[in-house]
């Protein structure tokens, strides 16, 4: 149970005091009136004994009473109905809530820290009110009248007369039959007589006169001149005297309540009803049967005692709901005792004490002298009840035949003079003055007879008391028997069904173990008297439980939430909002953020609902917006009804302020960091052939891969038109901004192109949400062309749409659980600065998907096809976190985050833009393969553009023609097959010679020190005007790697009017292409054996080109054809074609190979002098009837984009030493480069829906070094076959600085003669000679010195298995020295003594460049071996 202002030990005294009655004259009631009291609410206040009081018990023992009370009340006649008793405990119950601003406790238990107000102050109201309101009954005698109090005035004409009278009403009311209520302890009632004088207005002596006449008749101990209204109540104003009575009189006033709903009893404006609600006796004002009418009312009947404004609302006592909140106000304002002075009171806490001390105590004492002498006359004892022992009294008797035995439900009951409730009543005495002792004793005796009797309603009263005197016993002789008081409520409850009753023993039991914190069983017998016959009893003992579970050693945290919503939920039926409010929110803090969210959306529920009918509209939203925006486990009808009912309590708050600001709605839920921003028009859609730039569109996906590749190509177009340097205030383009992109500064965006707002919707609930009208919420700053700032905010297009056009969406639908973006757009007419703030709408749900159980749909609704059931107009704000800072120290120790600009961008002034179509654009092709297609430009502004370039990674994809006419074919028709190639027809006897041309890279814009990944765009005049369009031819090459390849387009453009923000604008294009393997060409080129050609120089090369055809016929080729090899270098050409096949025509089917052998010579050497170095000379040898000129374009096009990305890859890897090379290296190294380009040219025949087409295409090869093997396309696979392993080398292996053991076994050519077979007759001449020449060429331009060593020894024993061992014989080394390019022999003699073969392949030759200190040593070991056959004859 909560905390308490009073201990158990004070508050049993004070729930049963001494009862006394008041009976006034009518002019005394006048004098008390003159300060809004009467005479029982003017002794209210001070009604406690300022000092400890004394008596005597039975056996003269001194008893000391400490600050006892006693209660006064006027006489009523009628006991008070239920009815009235309900509505007053309900009044009590809302009057008191918790204070504004009241500190609650913080309980933390375990992980849960609880904001619990310790205190309840309505349960104790309730509390005292219900003690205080409970009728008297016959059982007990503890609420009986000891006494009267007989009040008359002063003033009146003949006071003792009417004293008289008094008495006699008084004795009317007590003895006559007709008055069954109210309750008399004793027959013999005490009378003490009270005269009340009017100090201002009366007459002093004369007062006093009559006061010494009472004294005279009625004795100084049994009459009293009580002195009040020292000053007149217009002076009132004057000096200021506390007011004592108004906390008193708040709890029964019931006009400081509103009206209440939902309660057992409602308030009404019908007077008719008054009668049997709530005047309790029936009677109005006036004086019925002779009794003045200020006795009839009962405190818990809304009387004119209560009701200060009685005087204008004449006889009604109850007003209509309406005007008890004025009421209420009017009541405030009040004084209560106004004629009173701070001596007044003094004398009525005087009068209080008289009365006590001289009349009401010795009264008591003698009474229970009186019955305890009765008792043991009457049982014929003759010692007094304390020295007895503890049979006193028992044995089971046959009651009396005087005893009517009448049995209802309860038992027996008892005629008023039965000497067992004799007991009882000298119990309640010894009771009321704290005598508990001898209360218990009395108790305890009555207990036993009560149960002989099976009077069982007595029997509970007497455990009940028995009980709460023991536990009161001072110095505790004995525990506090708690079975007596569950054996009280059991009896009260099940036999008696007696529910007041038994409540009053719960709610003393349950303080009694609170105090001695037995919260558990507190908690238990609280729950036991919860039922459906008082939902407010109920609501208050579930509020106790639950603090009795919190209160524990270690505390139910999850019972005292269940439990507070137990309460809750009752307050909630007996119509205690504010209550019911209260206890869910108590609650709700344990379950919140538990995961508990069925349960959670329950409180919340309630919450709302409560919260709206408290009219308290904020709470009500913020309630039903958890239930929404929490993810809900609810079924979709549920989900439903939650959402209509946030909806219409929305509507509500907003109507009450039409004009205020949009509120936040909490559905759907936005990704705000999702938000996507893209400026810009749509793609065009694809139109026949001509297919539009991809460029940038809200549909692509993110890939931050290929954003850092569109931002190289950026910076590379950049740098080339800014002369190779990127400006510092370059800023990469950016179409679209998302989570991704860098979003610190504020974007630009070009006036009367639209802004594209993505925003990322989610539906939480599984009910469909209708967004209508939904549109951007926007502040526009504009500039005008002077500089100054126009602001203009807007939410909604109202006016007319000058500065920025927003589209709205009629309906946006999202259904349950889904994602869903929404496009908004903005088309911005003027230049400045946009703040886009975020989105408006209506928020509504779809009819038709409705009544849920028990939740009917709410007031507010219209039906309509796919309308909205009822719909909130709102906004959500995009609010975007920027990324977190982690530069320095500072942002790495903190948590700081950059700004995020994507919304807030600034509009400039116009800009062109640019439009690009790809006309007959492939998506397949074959590798290599040529095509022609056609771009179209077109500017679609309203500003010229210049400066167009196109920039991709894959230069060699594609090409727009050389950069002179004459270079590049006018139209695809320039031969017989339709061919994207530059023809001449040729005769066939050229057929196996070269046809020669020149031509030089710089034609086709991959000069030197040119970036060959930007090309300029060649725009007639350069310009595009706006509106106008241009088409250009482009031909394509198919990669030659097979597969699917990206490749990016980036077009480069700016306005011909320079712009201060905007520098240049940027198109983007990804082509996707599908190549099919087609043909692969692999070449070699080595040293020709035959030393001298036919002008005596060393230098002939072979050239070996096997070509495959791989194609695996998906693309449904039949055939290659093979129609043109070509070579293209600066220093080599193709001479002729050798060993040519029979089949002229080169055919190769399926998975067929070709092999060709060319002779290569060197060109002349006057030709390679005068022409510049970037010269290069092409040389066809043509296999059909048709010669492809190679150095046009896009033949010669392609071989140079292909020669510079090489270029570019041997850069990559080598450019790291290229100066340190000394030049001897060098030297040795030309000897084995060759710098000789092949250029294969094919033509392939495809049938397609049973058409023949020709297509046509190229590879090429780019041979470097003699004997090394080189392809036309990048090998990824290996060839099976494991000895071509040693062919490959890791290509970025950095050259050493001494040549490596290849480049020195290419400076010296060597070569053996000698005898194929030789006959020898061992039997004659053991030793067999033969003569050996070795020949050495030189074929570096530098001197070279070698040595021959010939005592090297074959030391592997395969070899000495196979080839057996010999000797050379004469001199054993020889040193020379070659001129360059010399060639030289030797005569050696190679000695055998066995027939066998032999290898002669020994020689070890070592080479150094003469001019040389270093000695590059190196065994010229020959890879072939040289064998001889030695058979004897």
């Amino acid at each position: 149970m909560a905390q308490c202002v009073q201990s158990v030990q004070e508050l049993i005294p004070d729930s049963f005091v001494p009862c006394v009655a008041a009976l006034c004259s009518d002019e005394a009631e006048r004098l008390t009136r003159l300060n809004h009291l009467s005479f029982a609410e003017l002794l209210k206040p001070f009604s406690r004994l300022t000092s400890e009081v004394h008596m005597r018990d039975p056996n003269n023992q001194l008893h000391v009473i400490k600050n006892l009370k006693i209660a006064v009340s006027n006489i009523i006649t009628q006991p008070p109905q239920p009815g009235a008793i309900r509505k007053l405990l309900n009044d009590v119950v809302s009057g008191s809530q918790p204070a504004e601003g009241l500190v609650a406790n913080v309980i933390t238990a375990g992980d849960y820290d609880l904001n619990i107000s310790a205190t309840t102050p309505w349960f104790e109201s309730y509390r005292e009110t219900f003690l205080q309101s409970m009728p008297a009954s016959d059982h007990e005698f503890l609420n009986h009248y000891l006494a009267c109090m007989l009040v008359a005035s002063s003033s009146e004409a003949e006071p003792v007369e009417q004293f008289s009278k008094l008495s006699q009403e008084q004795h009317r009311i007590q003895h006559n039959s007709d008055y069954s209520y109210p309750k008399w302890f004793i027959p013999n009632t005490l009378k003490y007589y009270v005269l009340l004088h009017d100090v201002s207005a009366g007459d002093e002596q004369r007062a006093e006169s009559i006061y010494e006449e009472m004294k005279q008749k009625y004795g100084t101990q049994g009459c009293y001149l009580l002195k009040i209204n020292s000053r007149t109540s217009n002076r009132a104003s004057d000096e200021q005297i506390p007011d004592p009575w108004s906390q008193y009189l708040q709890k029964n006033s019931i006009q400081n309540q509103e009206s209440y709903e939902d309660g057992p009893c409602t308030i009404t404006s019908n007077k008719n009803s008054d009668s049997n609600l709530l005047s309790l006796d029936g009677l109005d004002n006036e004086v019925k049967d002779g009794l003045p009418n200020n006795f009839r009312a009962h405190p818990l009947q809304l009387d004119s005692s209560s009701d200060p404004s009685n005087s204008i609302d004449g006889p009604d006592h109850v007003k209509s709901a309406s005007s008890l909140h004025e009421t209420k106000k009017a009541n405030t304002g009040i004084i209560h005792g106004a004629c009173l002075t701070l001596t007044d009171h003094d004398r009525i806490r005087q009068f209080i004490q008289e009365f006590t001390f001289r009349g009401l105590l010795p009264h008591i004492e003698k009474t229970i002298r009186q019955l305890n002498d009765q008792l043991i006359s009457r049982k014929g004892l003759s010692r007094s009840l304390f020295s007895a022992t503890k049979k006193w009294f028992s044995g089971s008797k046959v009651p009396e035949k005087s005893i009517n035995e009448l049995k209802n439900t309860s038992g027996l009951l008892y005629p008023p003079e039965a000497p067992e409730l004799q007991i009882r009543k000298m119990a309640d005495l010894c009771f009321l003055v704290q005598h508990y002792d001898l209360a218990y004793s009395c108790y305890h005796t009555a207990k036993k007879d009560f149960l002989n009797d099976q009077a069982m309603l007595y029997a509970a009263g007497a455990l009940e008391m028995a009980a709460v005197s023991a536990f009161l016993q001072p110095g505790a002789p004995r525990p506090y028997p708690a079975h007596y008081m569950d054996t009280a409520i059991q009896t009260y409850r099940d036999i008696c069904k007696n529910m007041v009753l038994a409540e009053r023993c719960v709610l003393l039991s349950a303080e009694i173990l609170k105090s001695q914190s037995k919260y558990s069983e507190a908690a238990a017998l609280l729950i036991r008297l919860t039922s459906e016959d008082s939902d407010l009893r109920s609501a208050l003992l579930l509020e106790q439980a639950a603090h009795c579970f919190i209160n524990m050693k270690s505390p139910m945290v999850r019972k005292y939430a269940f439990h507070m919503i137990l309460a809750g939920h009752r307050f909630s039926k007996a119509g205690q909002k504010k209550h019911a409010l209260r206890c869910y929110c108590q609650a709700m803090q344990v379950y919140k953020g538990k995961g508990w969210s069925l349960a959670e959306d329950h409180i919340n529920f309630t919450i709302g609902r409560q919260s709206y009918t408290l009219r308290q509209l904020d709470n009500a939203v913020s309630a039903f917006r958890h239930i929404l925006i929490n993810e809900s486990k609810q079924s979709a009808a549920q989900q439903g009804a939650f959402l209509r009912e946030y909806l219409y309590v929305y509507k509500n708050v907003s109507q009450l302020s039409p004009d205020g600001p949009l509120p936040q709605l909490p559905l759907p839920y936005i990704n705000s960091s999702a938000t996507r921003v893209f400026f810009g028009h749509d793609r065009r859609p694809a139109d026949g052939e001509k297919q539009a730039a991809t460029h940038v569109s809200l549909d692509q996906e993110y890939d931050s891969e290929s954003s850092q590749q569109w931002r190289e190509l950026e910076e590379q177009v950049v740098a080339v038109v800014n002369r190779g340097v990127i400006p510092s205030n370059f800023y990469p383009t950016q179409y679209c901004l998302n989570s991704y992109s860098d979003n610190s500064r504020f974007p630009l965006a070009v006036v009367e192109e639209p802004i594209t707002v993505e925003v990322a919707f989610r539906n939480p609930l599984k009910v469909p949400l209708l967004l209508t009208d939904l549109s951007l919420l926007w502040k526009f700053q504009s500039k005008d062309s002077s500089g100054k700032d126009n602001e203009e905010v807007k939410e909604l297009v109202t006016g007319e749409p000058e500065m920025i056009g927003t589209e709205v969406i009629s309906e946006f639908l999202i259904n349950g659980e889904e994602s869903k973006v929404a496009r908004l757009k903005l088309f911005p007419h003027h230049i400045g600065e946009l703040h886009i703030l975020g989105v408006v709408y209506n928020l509504g749900t779809i009819q038709g998907y409705m009544t849920v159980d028990g939740i009917g749909a709410l007031p507010g609704c219209h039906t309509g096809k796919h309308s909205l059931s009822m719909s909130v107009r709102g906004r959500q704000d995009l609010e975007i976190q920027g990324p977190r800072l982690n530069n320095t120290k500072e942002e790495k120790t903190s948590i700081k985050y950059g700004p995020d600009r994507r919304l807030d961008p600034i509009i400039t002034a116009e800009m062109p833009l640019l439009e690009v179509f790809f006309i007959h654009f492939p998506t397949g092709l074959l590798c290599g393969e040529i095509r022609k297609a056609y771009v179209e430009f077109v500017n679609v502004s309203k500003c010229p553009l210049t400066g167009l370039k196109v920039v991709s990674k894959r230069p060699e994809f594609f090409t727009f023609g050389g950069n002179t006419a004459v270079l590049t074919p006018l139209s695809p028709s320039a031969s017989e097959n339709c061919s994207a190639y530059k023809t001449v027809v040729t005769d066939s006897t050229s057929v196996c010679t070269a046809l020669i041309s020149s031509a030089s890279s710089v034609d086709f814009g991959t000069g030197i020190g040119s970036q060959p990944e930007v090309i300029p765009v060649p725009l007639p005049d350069t310009v595009l005007l706006p509106g106008a369009s241009v088409q250009l031819p482009m031909w394509l090459r198919g990669p030659d790697e097979e597969g699917v390849h990206e490749i990016n387009f980036l077009f480069y453009y700016e306005s011909v009017k320079k712009q201060p923000k905007i520098r240049h604008r940027i198109l983007r294009h990804t082509a996707v292409i599908c190549t099919s393997r087609s043909l692969n060409v692999r070449a070699t080129v080595c040293r020709s054996n035959s030393l001298e050609d036919e002008e005596g120089r060393g230098g002939n090369m072979l050239v070996f080109v096997d070509v495959e055809n791989t194609n695996t016929s998906e693309a449904g080729v039949k055939e290659f054809h093979i129609v043109q090899v070509s070579s293209s270098s600066k220093h080599w050409r193709l001479q002729k074609s050798v060993n040519l096949s029979e089949n002229k025509d080169a055919k190769l089917a399926s998975r067929e190979k070709g092999k060709f052998c060319f002779k290569a010579i060197r060109c002349k050497e006057k030709e390679v002098a005068t022409q510049p170095s970037e010269k290069y000379t092409f040389a066809d040898i043509i296999f059909g009837n048709e010669q492809i000129i190679s150095s046009a374009s896009p033949c010669a096009d392609f071989f140079y984009r292909s020669l510079s990305s090489e270029l570019k890859k041997a850069q990559l890897s080598v450019h790291a030493e290229k100066q340190s090379i000394e030049d001897a290296v060098r030297l040795i190294q030309k000897c084995s480069e060759v710098d000789l380009n092949i250029v294969v040219l094919w033509k392939a025949y495809v049938v397609e829906d049973s058409k023949q087409l020709i297509l046509e295409g190229q590879h090429h090869v780019l041979l470097r070094t003699i004997g090394k093997e080189a392809f036309s396309c990048p090998q990824k696979q290996e060839p099976p076959e494991m000895e071509l392993l040693k062919f490959f080398r890791p290509e970025n292996t950095t050259v050493p600085l001494r040549p490596s053991v290849d480049q020195l076994s290419n400076l010296i050519k060597t070569s053996l003669h000698y005898p194929e077979s030789f006959n020898h007759p061992f039997h004659q001449k053991s030793l067999c000679l033969v003569p050996v020449t070795l020949l050495l060429s030189n074929c570096s331009k530098a001197d070279v010195d070698v040595i021959v060593d010939l005592r090297h020894k074959t030391t592997s024993p395969e070899a000495l298995e196979i080839h057996g061992s010999f000797t050379w014989l004469g001199q054993t080394q020889y040193k020379l020295q070659l001129k360059s390019q010399e060639i030289h022999s030797l005569q050696l003699k190679a000695c055998f003594v066995h027939t066998g073969v032999y290898n002669l392949g020994t020689p070890r030759v070592f080479a150094k460049l003469s001019d040389q200190v270093t000695v590059f040593e190196t065994s010229q070991q020959n890879s072939m071996p040289a064998l001889i056959i030695i058979n004897n004859v």
